[in-house]
């Protein structure tokens, strides 16, 4: 996954400022590629440096916000990259590495942030099921676009009943001890 790519693609759903891509992009692609709003904005300058995307200043109470839009250069470059084949990538699972450290240390007992993780992925599935409910209402013929941003959802969707069923799994197989 490229940063720069999920930018240009958050840009041509919604032309904005820096500070508004940086809270839409918490609240969509940030779901499974996440950006600290430093890496958004030092993204932004480099985007504008190649010639993809352009900036115009707005005049706001604040002083002023750079606005910014995709140039046809950078629809070319987000198109190139789509159209590219990706291979699967390896899970980055901070947890399933401290579970391996515990299982060779011995001594640490990870049930209580599997049962943590198990409520947050909770929380994570019921957001995109509120999301999917909302945005795409069963009956309504949608859209290519719409079908695929559904698609995304629905991984997004599947990939968090996964986690949930892993963490009852493994809390279930290890009730008398320590995970």
């Amino acid at each position: 996954m490229s940063l720069p790519h999920a930018l240009l693609t958050s840009l041509l759903e919604k032309p904005c400022t820096g500070a508004e891509l940086a809270r839409r992009f918490d609240k969509s692609i940030g779901h499974f590629w996440h950006a600290t709003h430093q890496q958004i904005y030092r993204e932004l300058g480099k985007l504008e440096e190649r010639g993809l995307i352009a900036a115009r200043g707005l005049a706001t109470a604040r002083g002023s916000q750079r606005h910014f839009d995709v140039l046809e250069q950078g629809r070319t470059e987000l198109e190139r990259w789509s159209s590219l084949e990706a291979d699967p990538q390896p899970m980055r699972a901070a947890l399933m590495v401290r579970l391996r450290a515990a299982a060779v240390l011995g001594t640490v007992d990870m049930t209580h942030e599997i049962a943590r993780h198990q409520v947050l992925h909770h929380t994570v599935l019921e957001q995109y099921r509120d999301i999917e409910a909302s945005d795409f209402p069963p009956g309504i013929a949608a859209s290519t676009a719409d079908e695929l941003r559904l698609a995304v959802l629905r991984a997004g969707i599947v990939l968090e009943e996964a986690w949930l069923a892993w963490c009852q799994e493994t809390l279930a197989g290890h009730k008398d001890s320590k995970v």
